[in-house]
């Protein structure tokens, strides 16, 4: 088939890449610190290989669409969620497979920013081979945005909030009694939001109030369980909490400003670690330290008002349950600063998706 101009893409290339993407999201939650990558080989109009990069560790995308391809990959046009690596690691290069392959063009989403595994293009084009990026590149950017914040050498977690809201936004009745707002399809799609994560994180507030677990339960569990944070000036934690009494087996972590405090010994002897920040900045640079690329906030208001006051959210999740909570309910952005919180008209909604009775919706702020 003839092709068009970078940028001028038909119809059928873009199924092809929604494909692809399609794929790439079958990796969810097992192949960080991998990124997810999906890939489609089409010769003559038909697709003769696909192959998703399943778990970390295990062939790449392209490799399990080779594979598939076998002899039909020669002349073909290869389109993949990302710039194929160029870069030895736990698999070969997937830039040398597609040249040994023979394939003539590649149509790549997005560059790869790793410098370790960058350059993928240029190999592939001094082999003669065809590259073009950009198709579905938001969508490719949007799926594997932690992977491409760190890869870019962001030096804290992608972070991503989330917040359950009634219809007039409030998270907690007056009577401050806690319970669901939302119903069970929203919950297992936290979950799944959970499984994405390299950390889940509360504030004390709500470690106190809610007792949470803060585990994956009810969907297909991550490779590596999520570290659970807990953010604790005063190590205040429980040590008969859910976090405290299951620490020795589930990665636990308070942040505090003083990790040698009596308290935070005690918390130590029940297997938290602490580690010590005066601040959020602080805080989310320790957590980068500890590679957590992406941490996921379910947050009070109180941390949800810090975060905004410290403009580090990248990603903003709410799920709003069709309930009212009335006079003297605790708003969700109760804590945010008036500025911040006028400043969220600007953000772009990146999906909209009902669970039920219940409405999901991506925020992003300007320019992220």
């Amino acid at each position: 088939m003839p092709h068009a101009a970078e940028g001028a893409w038909t119809n059928r290339e873009r199924a092809w890449m929604r494909r692809a993407l399609r794929l790439a999201a079958r990796g969810w939650g097992r192949t960080a610190p991998n990124p997810m990558v999906g890939a489609v080989i089409v010769r003559d109009g038909v697709v003769v290989g696909v192959g998703h990069h399943a778990h970390f560790g295990e062939p790449h995308a392209e490799a399990m669409a080779l594979d598939q391809a076998g002899d039909r990959a020669r002349g073909a046009d290869v389109y993949c969620t990302l710039e194929p690596c160029n870069g030895h690691g736990k698999q070969p290069p997937c830039s040398e497979a597609l040249i040994a392959a023979g394939v003539r063009r590649v149509v790549a989403a997005i560059p790869d920013p790793n410098p370790a595994k960058a350059g993928g293009a240029a190999a592939l084009r001094a082999a003669g081979i065809a590259v073009e990026f950009g198709l579905e590149s938001a969508e490719a950017a949007e799926q594997n945005a932690p992977f491409l914040h760190w890869a870019g050498g962001a030096t804290r977690p992608w972070v991503t909030l989330k917040l359950a809201v009634s219809l007039d936004g409030a998270i907690a009745g007056a009577d401050r009694a806690r319970g669901w707002l939302t119903g069970e399809s929203a919950r297992r799609e936290v979950h799944r939001l959970r499984a994405s994560a390299d950390a889940i994180a509360v504030g004390i507030g709500t470690a106190i109030a809610d007792d949470p677990a803060l585990t994956v339960r009810g969907v297909r569990k991550p490779r590596v369980a999520p570290l659970r944070v807990v953010f604790d000036r005063s190590a205040r934690l429980p040590a008969d909490s859910q976090l405290a009494r299951t620490a020795r087996r589930l990665p636990t972590l308070i942040v505090t400003r003083d990790p040698s405090s009596d308290a935070a010994r005690a918390l130590a002897t029940r297997g938290v670690e602490a580690v010590e920040a005066g601040d959020l900045p602080s805080a989310l640079h320790a957590l980068h330290a500890r590679g957590v690329r992406h941490l996921l906030v379910e947050g009070g208001a109180t941390l949800t008002g810090a975060l905004f006051g410290a403009n580090l959210v990248d990603r903003l999740v709410i799920f709003q349950a069709p309930v009212l909570l009335g006079a003297g309910a605790l708003h969700a952005f109760s804590a945010v600063p008036s500025a911040d919180t006028g400043a969220l008209a600007r953000w772009r909604v990146v999906e909209r998706t009902p669970f039920e009775d219940d409405l999901m919706t991506i925020l992003a702020p300007p320019g992220r």
